[in-house]
C-alpha cells in the first residue's frame, strides 16, 4: 500500500545546500520535509573545514575587510574563462550576503571572519588578500539533544582521539603546543574538557568547521518545523502537468508518494562515489582505480539522475569535472582505508612534494585543486596507472607539524610507519628504497632545495610566493615561512593520490537556482542546490569555501523562489474568487 504525504516544498539531500532551502522555505511559512537518503544528515558538508566563500558578505565587512561586487565579478570572469555564466555569477554575487544575514540574525547558524585567508589566486584582476571566506562559528552538540545521533559524523582521519579541532588559531595552538606554554595551556585545556565529554556523552561535543555547519543547520531546520527524513532515498519525480510536484521516497522501508504543491530542490551531493559517471567524467579515473573520494558513500549521483530523468541536462564541458584534493589512503584496523585530504601541511617549511623519478612538478603551498592539476600535467597524457605523488620532510618537520594523518610530537609515529603509511628512512636514498622512489633524483632535488632554502627563494616553483601560500606556512620561519631545509634524519614520505572535495559538474541551473532543460528553459518546479547544480566556477577554485558559499545562497534562492510561487499562487487564487489555498498547517 502506497502512503501520501503532502508539503509545499520537498528537499533531496541534507548537506549546506539542501539544509538551506529547506530552512529558508520553512522560515518563509513553507511546510518542508526533507529526505535524506544516508541514516545521517550533513552529507559532504559535515566532513569539509566548512569555509564559505562569499565576497563583500556582511561578517567580513564587521571585521573591517572592504570588498566590491565588481572586483569579485572581475575575479570569477577570470577564474572561469569561457565558463563564465553571468546569470548565476551574478545572483551569487547580489544575494550572497543578503542570504548570510538572513541565517546570521534569523537562525541558529552564526558565523566568524576568516579575514586573513587569502583567495587561492590573489594576484589575479580582481583577487583579495583576505576577507571572501568565512566560516561557522563552534557549535555544542547538546543543542541538538537526541537528534546528534542523525548528525553525521566528522571523518575519523581528521581528528585526535575524536576531538574535532578547529581551523586557524586553535590549529596553530595543537601545533605550538610543546613550544608554548600558552599553546601548552589552551592545548591541556581542550583535552580535559573532551575526555569530559567522552565520559558523559561517549563523543566529542564541541563540534567545528563543516561538522559546526551542518549542526547548526539540522538545529535551524528542526527549530523552523522542518520535517527531516533519514534513511529516505528518492526514487522518482513526479510529474504533473509539466511541472515536478513530488517524488517517490523510500520511508521506513515503504514506497511512499509525497506530494510537493511548489517544487522540489534537488541537492543530493553530486556524484563522487558514481563509479559509472566517474569513469565517464574523470580521465584519471577510467577504471575506477584512480580516485579516492572522502565524499560520503552514498553520494552515488541521485540528484543528476532525478533531474535527467525528467529532461534535465548535467554539464560536461568544464575543464574540471570536480574541485580535486590530493589525498593519502590511510589504513584502518579493520583493513579498510580511510582517506585524508591535504590541506595545509604541504605549505608548511620543510616539505616538497615529488614524483616517482624524485623531481618536484610544483609549488607544494598552492592550492590542493591546483596542486592536483599539476600531478596531472606532469605525469602526462595516456600515463597508467593512479596519479600519485610523495611528501618528502625530515625528523624536525615530522616533530613540530606532522604529516598529514601522522601527528606532531609527542605522538609517537611508530604505528603509521608499520602500517606502511608513513615511509621512512635514515638516510634520503634508504628513504627513496622504501617509498620506490628514484634515489638519484631525489637526492638531486632535495640538494637543489636546500640551496634555494638558504637564499630565501624557491627559485624553481616560488613556493611561499604569494599571500595564500604564506598564510599557511609558519611565519616562525623567515624570510619565507615556506621554506626549510630537508637536512636532519630520519627522512619520512607519505604517498598521496587524486581525490576530491565535491563535483562541478552539476545540473545546469539558472540564477534563479531553476534546473533547465536543453535549450535552457526552466523546468516547472524543479531547483538545485549544493554539488547538484553545476558549479559556477566554471570547473576551477578560486577561494576557500567556494562550494559551500553557493550551496547556501543557492539554497536560499531557491527557498525565496518557492516562497514566491506560493505568493503567486496565493494571489492567484485571490483574484479567482477563492477564499481558500491548500498551504502549510
Amino acid at each position: 500500500m502506497t502512503h501520501n504525504f503532502d508539503c509545499d516544498v520537498l528537499v533531496v539531500g541534507s548537506g549546506a545546500g539542501g539544509f538551506a532551502a529547506a530552512v529558508t522555505a520553512a522560515a518563509e511559512g513553507l511546510k518542508v520535509i526533507l529526505a535524506e537518503k544516508d541514516h545521517w544528515v550533513g552529507g559532504t558538508t559535515a566532513f569539509s573545514g566548512g569555509f564559505m566563500w562569499v565576497p563583500n558578505n556582511p561578517v567580513s565587512r564587521r571585521d573591517g575587510m572592504e570588498d566590491t561586487v565588481e572586483s569579485a565579478r572581475t575575479y570569477l570572469q577570470n577564474e572561469a574563462g569561457n565558463h563564465f555564466n553571468p546569470d548565476c555569477v551574478d545572483a551569487f554575487l547580489r544575494t550572497g550576503p543578503e542570504a548570510i544575514s538572513f541565517f546570521d540574525t534569523r537562525t541558529a547558524v552564526t558565523f566568524e571572519p576568516a579575514s586573513a585567508f587569502s583567495d587561492y589566486h590573489p594576484t589575479v584582476p580582481g583577487g583579495r588578500t583576505g576577507g571572501r571566506s568565512i566560516k561557522a562559528q563552534p557549535f555544542r552538540g547538546e543543542e541538538l539533544g537526541k537528534e546528534l545521533k542523525r548528525l553525521r559524523p566528522p571523518l575519523p582521519e581528521l581528528t585526535f582521539v575524536g576531538l574535532m579541532i578547529g581551523s586557524g588559531p586553535e590549529l596553530k595552538h595543537f601545533f605550538n603546543a610543546t613550544r608554548s606554554l600558552k599553546s601548552a595551556v589552551y592545548v591541556a585545556k581542550r583535552l580535559v574538557a573532551h575526555a569530559g565529554d567522552l565520559a558523559r556523552h561517549g563523543r566529542g561535543m564541541l563540534l567545528t568547521n563543516g561538522n559546526a555547519l551542518a549542526g547548526r543547520l539540522f538545529r535551524s531546520a528542526l527549530d523552523l518545523g522542518v520535517d527531516v527524513w533519514t534513511d529516505a532515498p528518492v526514487s522518482r519525480l513526479l510529474v504533473e502537468a509539466g511541472a515536478v510536484r513530488g517524488a517517490e521516497v523510500t520511508k521506513t522501508g515503504q514506497t511512499v508518494t509525497v506530494r510537493a504543491r511548489y517544487g522540489v530542490v534537488l541537492a543530493a551531493g553530486g556524484f563522487p562515489q558514481d563509479a559509472a559517471r566517474r569513469r565517464a567524467m574523470f580521465p584519471h579515473d577510467a577504471d575506477n582505480k584512480g580516485h579516492f573520494s572522502p565524499a560520503p558513500a552514498s553520494n552515488t549521483g541521485d540528484g543528476l539522475r532525478l533531474g535527467e530523468a525528467v529532461g534535465a541536462k548535467v554539464e560536461d564541458s568544464y575543464p574540471n569535472a570536480a574541485a580535486w584534493v590530493p589525498v593519502s589512503r590511510v589504513p584502518r584496523a579493520d583493513g579498510s582505508f580511510g582517506v585524508f585530504p591535504h590541506f595545509i601541511d604541504r605549505a608548511k617549511p620543510g616539505l616538497i612534494a615529488v614524483l616517482s623519478n624524485g623531481k618536484r612538478f610544483v609549488n607544494e603551498a598552492n592550492s590542493y585543486h591546483d596542486f592536483v592539476q599539476a600531478l596531472f600535467a606532469a605525469r602526462g597524457a595516456g600515463a597508467k596507472g593512479p596519479a600519485r605523488a610523495f611528501l618528502i620532510v625530515d625528523k624536525p618537520f615530522l616533530k613540530r607539524f606532522g604529516l598529514g594523518f601522522v601527528k606532531p610530537f609527542p605522538v609517537p609515529v611508530g604505528p603509521n610507519i608499520r602500517s606502511g603509511y608513513l615511509k621512512a628512512g635514515k638516510t634520503i636514498a634508504e628513504l627513496a628504497r622504501d617509498a620506490k622512489i628514484d634515489a638519484a633524483g631525489l637526492e638531486a632535488t632535495i640538494a637543489t632545495w636546500n640551496r634555494d632554502v638558504a637564499s630565501g627563494e624557491d627559485r624553481a616553483f616560488g613556493k611561499g610566493s604569494t599571500a595564500y601560500n604564506r598564510f599557511n606556512g609558519d611565519p616562525d620561519f623567515q624570510p619565507n615561512p615556506c621554506l626549510a631545509p630537508i637536512a636532519t634524519g630520519p627522512f619520512y614520505a607519505v604517498e598521496v593520490v587524486v581525490g576530491d572535495l565535491g563535483t562541478f559538474a552539476g545540473l545546469r541551473a539558472n540564477g534563479n537556482a531553476q534546473v533547465l532543460d536543453p535549450e535552457g528553459r526552466p523546468i516547472a518546479g524543479l531547483y538545485a542546490a549544493g554539488n547538484d547544480m553545476a558549479s559556477i566556477m566554471g570547473g576551477n577554485y578560486p577561494g576557500g569555501g567556494i562550494t559551500l558559499g553557493p550551496a547556501l545562497t543557492f539554497g536560499y534562492i531557491a527557498g525565496r523562489h518557492l516562497a514566491a510561487a506560493r505568493g503567486g499562487a496565493l494571489a492567484r487564487a485571490a483574484t479567482d474568487g477563492h477564499h481558500s489555498v491548500t498551504g502549510p498547517a
